[in-house]
């Protein structure tokens, strides 16, 4: 079965709720007429609003949403890998990303969502919700306040910074970070870009925004270098 990872680095429901190209878009990918989409908010703290907006744009889309809470318990969802494995894709939400890696593996939810994309179900997300599947990120959610580097689950290999041209400070600290060694080479994203995955392989960048690019970031004898990669406008 084919793996697909789809990371966002912003936008989909939670940031262009009247723009909902880049999750027409996850959900087409799982080939499914009326896929299983589960929302995962852990790194929210599970926040109720989020939910309910999840809810919200995904009763107008030809899909049957649900969701998985670690803070809020709800029936059904008692094997949480019998559950996850049912779905037909699972969409992590942004947040707290330290927060949410701790709590996953503390529950298992790590190697079940590992083995949910070994065996086909699509697995998307934007900010912490992108991050989290590569060996690195940069993230707020390490100090306050501030951008620094974490390691992530590593399903794909590299770093992911997202937010590219959404937050001021992103280039710069992940370029930083770059020199510095503190991070290895990787893929940014602007708000509204998405990088879709096929195994380990970039297969295709889209965006809901025209103007948004992705961007491959390497170093090159201790200068960094910034290729702009073009997407696929969905509009």
């Amino acid at each position: 079965m084919k793996k697909q990872i789809i990371a966002m680095g912003g936008g989909g429901f939670s940031m262009e709720p009247d723009n909902l190209l880049l999750d027409e878009y996850v959900l087409a990918q799982s080939g499914k007429e009326r896929p299983k989409v589960c929302f995962v908010p852990t790194a929210s703290g599970d926040s109720i609003d989020y939910t309910e907006r999840f809810y919200t744009s995904m009763n107008t889309l030809n899909c049957e949403p649900n969701h998985l809470s670690l803070f809020h318990h709800h029936p059904g969802t008692n094997d949480f890998e019998e559950y996850l494995l049912s779905q037909d894709v699972i969409y992590v939400g942004g947040g707290n990303t330290r927060n949410m890696i701790v709590l996953w593996k503390e529950w298992g939810i790590d190697k079940i969502l590992r083995k949910a994309w070994e065996q086909g179900v699509v697995l998307a997300g934007l900010s912490a919700g992108s991050i989290c599947w590569f060996e690195e990120g940069v993230t707020d959610s390490v100090i306050p306040k501030q951008l620094h580097y974490m390691n992530c689950l590593g399903f794909l290999s590299g770093s992911n910074c997202p937010h590219y041209d959404g937050e001021a400070d992103r280039r710069p600290t992940y370029h930083r970070q770059l020199r510095e060694g503190l991070i290895s080479p990787g893929l940014a994203a602007d708000d509204g870009v998405g990088l879709h995955y096929i195994g380990t392989d970039l297969h295709q960048i889209i965006s809901s925004r025209p103007e948004a690019k992705a961007y491959r970031v390497t170093l090159v004898e201790g200068e960094v270098v910034e290729e702009a990669l073009q997407p696929v406008y969905l509009g």
